[in-house]
């Protein structure tokens, strides 16, 4: 059995995932470090519904009594810093979503990786199966891809990064170029459209409704028709665990660390280009200085909503 340590409980995804796998006899959360927002009361309730041997003083702790750990701290800011420790001690770790949120963490992760450590994450949304049967599809019968528009709710960064996950996913690395094409009010309720170049010629446009949950919705237009699918989110947890640990099993690689990076790049280019009124910007021109999206701020703002 895969013993998993588990880095942090802020989000809801810890319970979801432990729910998956007490269902069978893969793999199980043993022990938990937590520095983030829940209590201690938290942590032990946490500790008594999942059978947790062990609460953790320190990272390094963690790493010597766990196979892999799971970063599931909803600050992005502080995935990094969490995470290294763990990979000093030779121990793979998975990165929950968003995996980093700036363009100079994106290149300490690849850094990283090249240096040898296991690194795996990161949105479900890319393991879903909707996207894996549509490409089982036989190429003469579904054709050759040409756009893609997506969308989801909730928020631009921490949620919508589910979205272009997945995108990016399916059709692999070559994001080339993101612009901000505008945005809405109604009611209350506001949403942003981002158009996305392919190197390929594949044009993507991804919307965002803010405030609001929305489902993940495609549609994929090919040489051959279009193809419309909504992604089943009740599936899509178990979907990525089972990926993780046949990765883990095989000691390969899960997605490259390139292609997870590439994802938060396209979304630091539409920031960018919001910013500078719907100009095109360039994934290879993004500049290193752009503190990208703030970690800390949505730590506030998430533990507020939880009555932190």
């Amino acid at each position: 059995m895969i013993r998993i340590g588990v880095v942090n409980i802020d989000i809801s995804h810890p319970r979801s995932f432990a729910n998956i796998l007490h269902k069978e006899d893969r793999a199980r959360y043993v022990a938990i470090y937590n520095d983030g927002f829940r209590t201690d009361e938290e942590v032990n309730a946490f500790m008594k519904e999942f059978s947790l041997e062990k609460r953790c003083s320190s990272l390094e702790e963690l790493a010597d009594t766990v196979d892999i750990a799971f970063i599931q701290s909803c600050n992005w800011d502080r995935h990094l810093e969490l995470a290294k420790p763990i990979l000093a001690r030779g121990k793979p770790v998975f990165i929950d979503k968003p995996i980093v949120g700036s363009l100079k963490d994106c290149f300490e992760l690849e850094d990283l990786v090249k240096h040898g450590a296991r690194i795996y994450g990161s949105s479900s949304v890319r393991y879903a199966e909707e996207y894996a049967s549509f490409l089982a599809m036989p190429k003469a019968e579904r054709g050759k891809i040409v756009s893609i528009f997506t969308s989801c709710g909730v928020d631009e960064f921490n949620y919508g990064v589910h979205i272009m996950e997945g995108i990016q996913g399916m059709l692999g690395p070559g994001a080339y170029s993101v612009q901000f094409i505008g945005g809405a009010n109604r009611d209350g309720i506001y949403t942003e459209s981002y158009f996305v170049k392919w190197s390929n010629g594949i044009s993507v446009i991804y919307q965002i409704m803010t405030g609001v949950w929305q489902p993940f919705v495609v549609s994929v237009q090919t040489t051959k028709g279009t193809f419309n699918f909504q992604v089943d989110t009740t599936k899509i947890y178990k979907s990525m665990l089972d990926k993780i640990f046949d990765a883990y099993d095989a000691g390969t690689e899960l997605v490259p660390i390139s292609h997870l990076t590439e994802a938060i790049k396209i979304y630091l280019a539409g920031k960018s280009s919001r910013e500078k009124c719907g100009a095109e910007i360039k994934l290879d021109a993004l500049e290193l200085s752009d503190p990208g999206f703030d970690g800390f701020a949505f730590e506030k703002q998430y533990a507020l909503k939880q009555g932190k």
